[in-house]
């Protein structure tokens, strides 16, 4: 299934950045990449878990992607595969199917691991709710006994908080749940008692406002030394991103702030990584300490970032009663020297770098990083059904990509299965087969962000030299019109994105499997290309495409594909082969 180690590196001259190392003993350095999780995967909480044979865990926010909360492990810091999600199932959280907006969903994970249970809280968020609203805020409490058993992850536990970025903190033989409120009622991280087995909790008290930055959030309380240190986000979730961090003697404080704050950001720099936030900490085997975080490769212009808000890491040299240091975040960090462990880790995943040879075989299923947004239609999809071996049949959904203007796209969901852009330069291609025979139907390949921003390149039946399309329930040029199979390129965004592109199918190309190609040629644009699978001499260019359309909000692009009838009574179902993701690129600077 996976293309192995094709990627290549592409370093563009990034500093050297050296770590302060103090007096505390350390190992020989070692030199890394960032991000260490690239594309769509922000908010990262990892833990390292010596009991399950010296792994590091991390887990990170999906907002409406499915399955949600992707679980990678890792023995060297270095090599990270897909294990799992913790959100695998609808009976789990069934509420996801409904959250409306593209901001919803899933929002920061906090994993950990106490007396052989793992736990991960979490906020599932409805944007379409008022602003004071509780209900737009739902925290729940997952737990498991094995990360690799996605049946082993419990329903969701919920709890009472008008908040998010919730996190278990296990003190004294005490529980308790920090959270974080940004708005108008009570700005700052808040603490209470808690029963996670049974979602209790005791009376909220704010304990940190954070330095003065807006929306304090992402909070996690670390014991260490007989103090309580409080790591904190502010400045929101754009460039003016920062980690944060205070201390107290007392969990519930007063906290005193850090007089180094910010511990980590990049703002005011022009550093190819911006928005440097909602961090994490945890040791290695060895004592050391790394950090990991959130960030964009934007730079401070913060116009081109197709990948969203990826997972980096660096160095933290942490001495006994004093602050942690953290390292200067570039792409290429020096750090401590990597844990040298057997690499060998159970999952159905691929590791990160890998990309995808899949073929879609009789009795296999989809691969464990395919996502979908919101729950599939499960009869939408079928792996080599009867007499199209080594395909992948979709059936039409009524709803296009974009639904309901960009929202929850109701019980009949949207055909559609894609996998993270994880590189800046690749190749994404498809073999189509696909005869359409009704006004609108359609099938293709598509750059999808949220249902607000997607870029997409389909075959559809159009009237000839028909570059728009009526509304839905007008019946003449669906009973009048000769109907022909034609490319068409549709975007949707809140930035300006070029005019449809309506190109009719060569006679030539009629009646033959089509190959669509996706390929980022730059860090900047994508071309978007057709032609008959058993011909790439013939393939077309349809268009090039700036990635600024889909450079937005708090998620990354899926590439995948889709098929729907575009509102309209179309039942043709497009059968996808030859699913190809080549990696040939990261920049890091």
């Amino acid at each position: 299934m996976a293309y192995g180690t094709i990627a290549t590196v592409l370093y563009l001259g990034a500093a050297f950045a050296p770590i302060a190392l103090g007096s505390q003993p350390h190992a020989p350095n070692s030199t890394y990449y960032n991000p260490v999780l690239p594309g769509f995967h922000p908010d990262p909480s990892c833990v390292f878990v010596p009991e399950w044979n010296q792994t590091f865990f991390c887990a990170s926010s999906s907002f409406n992607a499915f399955p949600g909360i992707p679980l990678h492990a890792s023995k060297d810091l270095q090599n990270w595969k897909l294990i799992g999600h913790v959100l695998n199932r609808r009976e789990q959280l069934p509420r996801l199917a409904e959250t409306n907006r593209s901001t919803s969903g899933i929002w920061a994970p906090a994993l950990r691991y106490n007396e052989g249970t793992f736990w991960l809280v979490t906020t599932l968020v409805d944007d379409d709710r008022a602003t004071e609203d509780a209900s737009r805020w739902d925290n729940v409490i997952f737990k498991s006994n094995d990360p690799y058993d996605p049946d082993a992850w419990s329903k969701a536990v919920h709890f009472e908080f008008e908040g998010y970025d919730t996190e278990p903190i296990w003190d004294g033989g005490k529980t308790y749940i920090s959270g974080a409120h940004a708005w108008r009622v009570f700005p700052g991280i808040l603490l209470a008692e808690a029963n996670l087995e049974t979602g209790e909790v005791g009376e909220w008290e704010v304990i940190w406002n954070g330095t003065g930055g807006m929306a304090p959030e992402g909070p996690h309380i670390y014991r260490k030394d007989d103090w309580y240190y409080l790591l904190a986000a502010e400045g929101g979730t754009g460039i003016d991103h920062m980690v944060t961090m205070a201390r107290s003697k007392n969990i519930y404080g007063p906290y005193e702030s850090n007089p180094a704050n910010p511990v980590l950001t990049n703002a005011n720099t022009t550093n190819y990584f911006q928005t440097v936030g909602h961090a994490d900490l945890f040791q290695d085997a060895a004592g050391n300490w790394w950090g990991v975080a959130l960030s964009t490769r934007s730079g401070p212009e913060y116009l081109h970032y197709p990948m969203g808000r990826e997972t980096i890491m660096v160095p933290v040299t942490w001495e006994d009663g004093e602050f942690p240091v953290w390292s200067p975040l570039n792409g290429k960090m020096s750090g401590w020297e990597f844990p040298i462990e057997d690499l060998e880790i159970d999952g159905p995943g691929p590791f990160i770098s890998e990309g995808d040879v899949v073929d879609f075989e009789p009795g296999s299923e989809l691969p464990a990083h395919f996502t979908h947004w919101r729950f599939p239609i499960a009869d939408s999809y079928a792996v080599s059904p009867p007499g199209h071996p080594n395909t992948l049949r979709l059936n039409p959904s009524k709803l296009n990509l974009t639904a309901l203007n960009g929202n929850y796209a109701g019980p009949e969901g949207q055909t559609f299965v894609g996998r993270r852009q994880q590189d800046t330069l690749f190749t994404y291609s498809v073999d189509l087969d696909f005869s359409p025979s009704s006004f609108e139907e359609e099938a293709g390949v598509s750059v999808f962000l949220t249902q607000n921003h997607h870029l997409d390149l389909g075959v559809v039946m159009l009237p000839p030299n028909s570059s728009t399309a009526p509304f839905p329930g007008t019946n003449s040029i669906e009973s009048s019109a000769e109907l022909i199979p034609q490319l068409r390129f549709r975007g949707e965004s809140y930035v300006p994105v070029p005019d449809d592109v309506v190109v009719p199918i060569p006679e030539a190309w009629h009646n033959r499997t089509l190959r669509l190609e996706i390929k980022a040629y730059n860090m900047t644009h994508y071309s978007l290309s057709a032609g008959p699978a058993n011909a790439y001499s013939e393939t077309r260019t349809i268009l090039d495409v700036s990635n600024d359309p889909v450079s937005w909000g708090f998620t990354g692009v899926i590439l995948g594909v889709y098929c729907t009838s575009n509102g309209y009574a179309g039942t043709t179902p497009a059968y996808v082969s030859k699913w190809r993701y080549i990696p040939q690129g990261q920049f890091r600077d």
